[in-house]
Protein backbone atom coordinates (compact mmCIF):
# COMPACT_ATOMS: atom_id res chain seq x y z
CA UNK A 1 0.00 0.00 0.00
CA UNK A 2 1.38 3.29 -0.69
CA UNK A 3 0.25 5.74 1.47
CA UNK A 4 -0.10 9.44 -0.39
CA UNK A 5 -0.72 12.01 2.46
CA UNK A 6 -2.51 15.27 2.19
CA UNK A 7 -2.00 16.98 5.28
CA UNK A 8 -4.15 20.05 4.49
CA UNK A 9 -7.18 18.65 4.67
CA UNK A 10 -9.08 16.43 6.86
CA UNK A 11 -9.32 12.85 6.51
CA UNK A 12 -12.93 12.08 5.12
CA UNK A 13 -12.52 9.90 1.70
CA UNK A 14 -10.72 7.64 -0.37
CA UNK A 15 -10.10 6.83 -3.73
CA UNK A 16 -8.49 3.58 -5.53
CA UNK A 17 -6.12 3.83 -8.54
CA UNK A 18 -5.73 0.27 -10.10
CA UNK A 19 -3.77 -1.12 -12.91
CA UNK A 20 -0.45 -0.38 -14.57
CA UNK A 21 1.44 1.28 -16.87
CA UNK A 22 4.91 1.05 -19.14
CA UNK A 23 7.06 3.91 -20.29
CA UNK A 24 8.55 3.68 -24.15
CA UNK A 25 11.75 4.76 -23.80
CA UNK A 26 14.07 6.32 -26.19
CA UNK A 27 15.14 3.99 -28.89
CA UNK A 28 18.44 3.26 -27.76
CA UNK A 29 16.77 1.59 -24.40
CA UNK A 30 14.39 -0.68 -22.69
CA UNK A 31 11.38 0.28 -21.89
CA UNK A 32 11.42 0.55 -17.99
CA UNK A 33 7.82 0.40 -15.71
CA UNK A 34 6.11 3.84 -14.96
CA UNK A 35 3.97 2.39 -12.42
CA UNK A 36 2.76 -1.30 -11.84
CA UNK A 37 -0.27 -1.76 -9.44
CA UNK A 38 -2.35 -2.73 -7.97
CA UNK A 39 -1.89 -0.59 -5.39
CA UNK A 40 -4.06 1.69 -2.99
CA UNK A 41 -3.58 5.47 -2.92
CA UNK A 42 -5.46 6.63 0.57
CA UNK A 43 -5.92 10.42 0.43
CA UNK A 44 -6.18 12.45 3.26
CA UNK A 45 -9.41 14.78 1.52
CA UNK A 46 -12.56 15.29 1.63
CA UNK A 47 -15.09 13.22 -0.88
CA UNK A 48 -15.42 13.27 -4.24
CA UNK A 49 -18.11 15.37 -6.56
CA UNK A 50 -19.82 13.98 -9.39
CA UNK A 51 -16.68 11.40 -10.29
CA UNK A 52 -17.82 7.94 -9.84
CA UNK A 53 -20.99 7.38 -11.92
CA UNK A 54 -21.18 4.33 -14.45
CA UNK A 55 -17.61 5.61 -15.53
CA UNK A 56 -16.16 4.24 -11.68
CA UNK A 57 -15.44 0.56 -12.88
CA UNK A 58 -14.87 0.52 -16.25
CA UNK A 59 -11.45 -0.40 -17.70
CA UNK A 60 -9.22 1.02 -20.41
CA UNK A 61 -8.93 -0.32 -23.53
CA UNK A 62 -7.67 -3.34 -24.52
CA UNK A 63 -3.83 -3.73 -25.10
CA UNK A 64 -3.75 -3.86 -29.34
CA UNK A 65 -2.30 -7.43 -30.87
CA UNK A 66 1.11 -8.24 -31.26
CA UNK A 67 2.48 -6.05 -34.10
CA UNK A 68 2.75 -7.19 -37.82
CA UNK A 69 6.34 -6.55 -39.50
CA UNK A 70 6.48 -2.62 -39.89
CA UNK A 71 5.95 -1.55 -43.24
CA UNK A 72 8.80 1.58 -44.06
CA UNK A 73 7.61 5.12 -41.83
CA UNK A 74 5.38 3.12 -39.70
CA UNK A 75 6.33 2.33 -36.07
CA UNK A 76 8.54 -0.12 -35.12
CA UNK A 77 7.21 -2.96 -32.66
CA UNK A 78 9.46 -2.93 -29.44
CA UNK A 79 10.23 -6.20 -27.63
CA UNK A 80 6.82 -8.33 -27.56
CA UNK A 81 7.53 -9.02 -23.62
CA UNK A 82 7.73 -5.13 -23.18
CA UNK A 83 5.81 -3.38 -26.31
CA UNK A 84 2.31 -2.38 -24.98
CA UNK A 85 1.30 0.55 -22.51
CA UNK A 86 -0.96 -1.42 -20.26
CA UNK A 87 -4.34 0.10 -19.71
CA UNK A 88 -4.23 2.13 -16.75
CA UNK A 89 -7.68 1.69 -14.61
CA UNK A 90 -8.62 4.15 -12.32
CA UNK A 91 -12.07 3.91 -9.77
CA UNK A 92 -12.87 6.49 -7.44
CA UNK A 93 -14.46 5.34 -4.77
CA UNK A 94 -16.37 7.75 -2.67
CA UNK A 95 -17.24 6.86 1.12
CA UNK A 96 -18.66 10.45 1.95
CA UNK A 97 -22.25 10.64 2.22
CA UNK A 98 -22.68 14.49 2.00
CA UNK A 99 -20.76 14.19 -1.35
CA UNK A 100 -18.76 17.56 -0.74
CA UNK A 101 -16.36 18.21 -3.35
CA UNK A 102 -12.53 18.20 -3.52
CA UNK A 103 -11.96 21.50 -5.07
CA UNK A 104 -13.15 24.61 -6.24
CA UNK A 105 -13.66 26.70 -9.40
CA UNK A 106 -12.93 30.39 -10.19
CA UNK A 107 -14.11 32.21 -13.30
CA UNK A 108 -11.31 35.10 -14.16
CA UNK A 109 -11.71 37.36 -17.09
CA UNK A 110 -8.26 38.70 -18.96
CA UNK A 111 -7.38 40.50 -22.08
CA UNK A 112 -6.44 38.37 -24.96
CA UNK A 113 -4.03 39.40 -27.47
CA UNK A 114 -6.22 41.38 -29.39
CA UNK A 115 -7.92 43.31 -26.45
CA UNK A 116 -10.64 41.03 -26.63
CA UNK A 117 -12.26 40.00 -23.33
CA UNK A 118 -12.01 36.43 -22.49
CA UNK A 119 -12.59 34.30 -19.42
CA UNK A 120 -10.10 31.42 -17.68
CA UNK A 121 -11.55 28.72 -15.21
CA UNK A 122 -9.18 28.35 -12.56
CA UNK A 123 -9.77 25.20 -10.37
CA UNK A 124 -8.18 25.21 -6.95
CA UNK A 125 -8.33 22.78 -3.55
CA UNK A 126 -11.35 23.18 -1.82
CA UNK A 127 -9.31 24.74 0.61
CA UNK A 128 -7.22 27.58 -1.27
CA UNK A 129 -8.34 30.74 -0.84
CA UNK A 130 -7.89 34.20 0.56
CA UNK A 131 -7.54 33.09 3.83
CA UNK A 132 -5.19 30.23 2.82
CA UNK A 133 -2.93 31.28 0.23
CA UNK A 134 0.75 29.34 -0.24
CA UNK A 135 2.89 30.05 -3.26
CA UNK A 136 1.16 26.54 -5.25
CA UNK A 137 2.17 25.10 -8.52
CA UNK A 138 0.39 25.96 -11.57
CA UNK A 139 -0.92 24.03 -15.00
CA UNK A 140 -1.65 25.97 -17.77
CA UNK A 141 -4.10 23.55 -20.01
CA UNK A 142 -5.27 24.75 -23.08
CA UNK A 143 -8.39 23.47 -24.58
CA UNK A 144 -8.85 21.28 -27.81
CA UNK A 145 -10.27 22.19 -31.10
CA UNK A 146 -14.04 23.59 -30.09
CA UNK A 147 -14.15 23.29 -26.85
CA UNK A 148 -14.37 25.74 -23.82
CA UNK A 149 -12.89 26.72 -20.50
CA UNK A 150 -15.86 25.07 -18.41
CA UNK A 151 -15.72 21.92 -20.34
CA UNK A 152 -11.92 21.35 -20.06
CA UNK A 153 -12.17 22.33 -16.42
CA UNK A 154 -14.50 19.58 -15.54
CA UNK A 155 -12.09 17.04 -17.05
CA UNK A 156 -9.40 17.70 -14.42
CA UNK A 157 -12.30 16.55 -11.39
CA UNK A 158 -10.83 16.36 -8.05
CA UNK A 159 -7.36 15.64 -8.83
CA UNK A 160 -6.18 19.08 -8.04
CA UNK A 161 -6.92 18.44 -4.18
CA UNK A 162 -4.10 15.39 -4.62
CA UNK A 163 -0.87 17.67 -5.39
CA UNK A 164 -2.04 20.05 -4.55
CA UNK A 165 -2.21 22.08 -7.73
CA UNK A 166 -3.71 24.63 -9.38
CA UNK A 167 -5.14 24.46 -12.94
CA UNK A 168 -6.26 27.39 -15.61
CA UNK A 169 -8.21 26.65 -18.39
CA UNK A 170 -8.51 29.47 -20.52
CA UNK A 171 -11.11 30.69 -23.33
CA UNK A 172 -8.25 31.25 -25.76
CA UNK A 173 -8.51 33.56 -28.99
CA UNK A 174 -6.88 33.10 -32.18
CA UNK A 175 -6.02 35.11 -35.15
CA UNK A 176 -9.68 35.12 -36.17
CA UNK A 177 -11.81 32.16 -34.19
CA UNK A 178 -12.16 31.92 -30.43
CA UNK A 179 -12.55 28.25 -29.96
CA UNK A 180 -10.54 27.23 -32.78
CA UNK A 181 -6.90 29.16 -32.59
CA UNK A 182 -5.15 26.15 -33.39
CA UNK A 183 -1.64 27.21 -32.36
CA UNK A 184 -1.67 31.12 -32.83
CA UNK A 185 1.09 33.32 -32.14
CA UNK A 186 -1.31 35.51 -29.83
CA UNK A 187 -2.86 32.52 -28.43
CA UNK A 188 -0.19 30.90 -27.07
CA UNK A 189 1.65 34.57 -25.48
CA UNK A 190 -1.64 34.37 -23.68
CA UNK A 191 -0.73 31.15 -22.48
CA UNK A 192 2.43 32.31 -20.85
CA UNK A 193 0.96 35.37 -19.54
CA UNK A 194 -1.42 33.09 -17.24
CA UNK A 195 0.56 33.26 -14.12
CA UNK A 196 0.76 37.05 -13.91
CA UNK A 197 -2.61 37.34 -15.14
CA UNK A 198 -4.08 35.24 -12.54
CA UNK A 199 -1.48 36.68 -9.91
CA UNK A 200 -3.20 39.92 -10.69
CA UNK A 201 -6.28 39.11 -10.96
CA UNK A 202 -6.75 37.33 -7.69
CA UNK A 203 -4.23 39.41 -5.26
CA UNK A 204 -4.70 35.83 -2.65
CA UNK A 205 -3.65 33.51 -5.26
CA UNK A 206 0.67 33.06 -5.16
CA UNK A 207 2.04 30.85 -7.93
CA UNK A 208 4.88 29.06 -7.74
CA UNK A 209 7.31 29.96 -10.23
CA UNK A 210 9.51 26.94 -10.14
CA UNK A 211 6.52 24.33 -10.76
CA UNK A 212 4.55 26.03 -13.76
CA UNK A 213 3.08 23.42 -16.31
CA UNK A 214 1.35 23.15 -19.15
CA UNK A 215 -1.06 20.22 -20.08
CA UNK A 216 -3.52 19.66 -22.93
CA UNK A 217 -5.43 17.46 -25.37
CA UNK A 218 -5.55 17.39 -28.93
CA UNK A 219 -5.80 21.02 -29.84
CA UNK A 220 -4.30 21.68 -26.39
CA UNK A 221 -1.77 18.92 -26.75
CA UNK A 222 -0.42 21.10 -29.93
CA UNK A 223 -0.82 24.66 -27.72
CA UNK A 224 0.97 22.66 -24.78
CA UNK A 225 4.17 22.10 -27.19
CA UNK A 226 4.13 25.85 -28.71
CA UNK A 227 4.65 26.69 -25.12
CA UNK A 228 7.38 24.40 -24.43
CA UNK A 229 9.25 25.51 -27.89
CA UNK A 230 7.99 29.27 -27.70
CA UNK A 231 8.34 29.90 -23.56
CA UNK A 232 10.60 27.40 -22.54
CA UNK A 233 11.80 29.64 -19.19
CA UNK A 234 8.13 29.34 -18.21
CA UNK A 235 7.62 26.07 -18.07
CA UNK A 236 9.22 22.88 -15.82
CA UNK A 237 7.20 20.32 -17.37
CA UNK A 238 4.67 19.68 -20.20
CA UNK A 239 2.78 16.84 -21.41
CA UNK A 240 0.86 16.88 -24.80
CA UNK A 241 -1.95 14.25 -25.17
CA UNK A 242 -3.08 13.13 -28.45
CA UNK A 243 -1.80 16.33 -30.24
CA UNK A 244 -1.83 17.65 -33.67
CA UNK A 245 2.20 18.42 -34.89
CA UNK A 246 1.80 19.11 -38.88
CA UNK A 247 -1.22 21.63 -39.48
CA UNK A 248 -0.73 21.20 -42.96
CA UNK A 249 -0.86 17.51 -42.71
CA UNK A 250 -4.10 18.26 -40.49
CA UNK A 251 -5.83 20.32 -43.31
CA UNK A 252 -5.64 17.20 -45.54
CA UNK A 253 -6.58 14.87 -42.95
CA UNK A 254 -9.74 16.55 -42.17
CA UNK A 255 -11.49 14.85 -45.40
CA UNK A 256 -11.99 11.82 -43.67
CA UNK A 257 -13.91 13.34 -40.55
CA UNK A 258 -17.46 14.07 -40.28
CA UNK A 259 -17.56 17.66 -41.52
CA UNK A 260 -14.16 17.62 -42.43
CA UNK A 261 -14.93 20.17 -45.32
CA UNK A 262 -16.41 22.37 -42.37
CA UNK A 263 -13.73 22.09 -40.36
CA UNK A 264 -11.23 22.73 -43.37
CA UNK A 265 -13.00 25.92 -43.98
CA UNK A 266 -12.52 27.13 -40.64
CA UNK A 267 -8.85 26.67 -40.58
CA UNK A 268 -8.56 28.25 -43.95
CA UNK A 269 -10.58 31.46 -41.74
CA UNK A 270 -8.41 30.93 -39.16
CA UNK A 271 -5.00 30.43 -40.81
CA UNK A 272 -5.17 32.40 -43.29
CA UNK A 273 -5.54 30.30 -46.41
CA UNK A 274 -4.78 26.77 -47.79
CA UNK A 275 -1.10 25.10 -47.29
CA UNK A 276 -0.16 25.46 -50.48
CA UNK A 277 -1.36 29.20 -50.73
CA UNK A 278 -0.26 30.07 -46.53
CA UNK A 279 2.51 27.49 -45.64
CA UNK A 280 4.53 29.46 -43.33
CA UNK A 281 1.83 30.03 -41.68
CA UNK A 282 0.44 26.72 -41.16
CA UNK A 283 4.07 26.05 -40.78
CA UNK A 284 4.26 28.47 -37.55
CA UNK A 285 1.29 26.65 -35.82
CA UNK A 286 3.05 23.07 -36.40
CA UNK A 287 4.99 21.60 -33.38
CA UNK A 288 7.08 19.80 -36.01
CA UNK A 289 8.44 23.06 -36.98
CA UNK A 290 9.95 23.75 -33.74
CA UNK A 291 11.78 20.24 -33.60
CA UNK A 292 15.17 22.21 -32.39
CA UNK A 293 13.83 24.50 -29.50
CA UNK A 294 12.27 21.12 -28.18
CA UNK A 295 15.10 19.24 -28.65
CA UNK A 296 17.43 21.78 -27.03
CA UNK A 297 15.68 23.82 -24.29
CA UNK A 298 15.54 21.59 -21.46
CA UNK A 299 12.13 20.98 -20.96
CA UNK A 300 10.42 17.85 -19.88
CA UNK A 301 8.23 16.74 -22.24
CA UNK A 302 5.86 13.40 -21.90
CA UNK A 303 4.26 12.92 -25.18
CA UNK A 304 1.26 10.66 -24.94
CA UNK A 305 -0.57 9.10 -28.32
CA UNK A 306 -2.87 6.34 -29.73
CA UNK A 307 -2.60 4.06 -32.29
CA UNK A 308 -6.07 3.77 -32.36
CA UNK A 309 -7.02 7.47 -32.32
CA UNK A 310 -9.49 7.92 -35.30
CA UNK A 311 -9.95 12.28 -34.72
CA UNK A 312 -5.77 13.09 -35.23
CA UNK A 313 -5.29 9.95 -37.47
CA UNK A 314 -2.13 8.61 -38.40
CA UNK A 315 -0.86 9.63 -35.00
CA UNK A 316 2.06 7.71 -35.55
CA UNK A 317 3.15 10.41 -38.32
CA UNK A 318 2.00 12.99 -36.10
CA UNK A 319 3.15 13.12 -32.53
CA UNK A 320 5.55 9.98 -33.37
CA UNK A 321 6.92 11.25 -35.68
CA UNK A 322 7.76 14.50 -33.58
CA UNK A 323 9.45 12.07 -30.87
CA UNK A 324 11.42 10.63 -33.21
CA UNK A 325 12.47 13.99 -34.56
CA UNK A 326 13.19 15.57 -31.20
CA UNK A 327 15.15 12.54 -30.44
CA UNK A 328 17.24 12.62 -33.51
CA UNK A 329 18.00 16.23 -32.98
CA UNK A 330 19.28 15.43 -29.74
CA UNK A 331 19.62 11.78 -28.14
CA UNK A 332 19.55 13.20 -24.59
CA UNK A 333 16.46 15.76 -25.08
CA UNK A 334 14.13 15.31 -21.95
CA UNK A 335 11.27 13.78 -23.80
CA UNK A 336 9.31 10.43 -23.44
CA UNK A 337 6.33 8.89 -25.13
CA UNK A 338 3.98 6.89 -24.15
CA UNK A 339 2.07 5.03 -26.49
CA UNK A 340 -1.15 2.84 -26.05
CA UNK A 341 -4.76 2.23 -28.07
CA UNK A 342 -7.16 4.10 -26.20
CA UNK A 343 -9.64 6.63 -27.90
CA UNK A 344 -8.91 10.52 -29.07
CA UNK A 345 -8.36 12.38 -25.47
CA UNK A 346 -9.98 9.51 -23.21
CA UNK A 347 -6.72 9.41 -21.36
CA UNK A 348 -7.49 13.16 -20.72
CA UNK A 349 -9.38 12.40 -17.67
CA UNK A 350 -9.14 11.66 -13.96
CA UNK A 351 -10.86 8.16 -14.35
CA UNK A 352 -7.85 6.99 -17.08
CA UNK A 353 -4.53 8.45 -17.73
CA UNK A 354 -4.15 12.31 -16.42
CA UNK A 355 -2.92 11.01 -12.80
CA UNK A 356 -0.53 9.18 -14.66
CA UNK A 357 0.73 12.38 -16.31
CA UNK A 358 0.87 14.25 -13.40
CA UNK A 359 2.90 11.54 -11.23
CA UNK A 360 5.38 11.30 -14.31
CA UNK A 361 5.53 15.28 -14.04
CA UNK A 362 6.18 14.65 -10.01
CA UNK A 363 2.98 17.08 -10.12
CA UNK A 364 1.56 14.80 -7.84
CA UNK A 365 3.82 12.96 -6.12
CA UNK A 366 4.04 9.52 -4.35
CA UNK A 367 5.32 9.35 -0.08
CA UNK A 368 7.32 6.76 -1.11
CA UNK A 369 8.69 4.99 -4.49
CA UNK A 370 6.54 2.03 -5.79
CA UNK A 371 8.33 -1.46 -5.08
CA UNK A 372 10.46 -3.39 -7.59
CA UNK A 373 8.14 -6.72 -6.73
CA UNK A 374 5.06 -4.90 -7.74
CA UNK A 375 3.43 -6.73 -10.76
CA UNK A 376 1.60 -5.21 -13.12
Amino acid sequence: MIVLVYSCLVVAGAFLIRGAAFRLSRRSKSVTRLLGMPAVLVVAAVGLSGLAGSAASSASPAAAPAPKPSAAGELPGPDPLLRELIGFKVRYKNLLATKAGLVRSVSVSYTAWNGARRSAVLVLPKWYGPKTHPAIALVISPHGRGGTAQGNARLWGGLPAFGPFAVVNPEGQGRKLTAYSWGWRGEIDDLARMPKLLEAALPWFHVDQSRVYAIGSSMGGQETLLLAALHPKLLTGAAPLDSTTDMSARYRAFTALPNGAGLQRLLRIEIGGTPTSAPQAYAARSPISYVHQLATNGVPIDIWWSRNDKVVVNQNQESGRLYRAIIRANPHASVEQFVGTWAHSHEMHPLARLPLALVDLKIVELDEPLAKTIKP
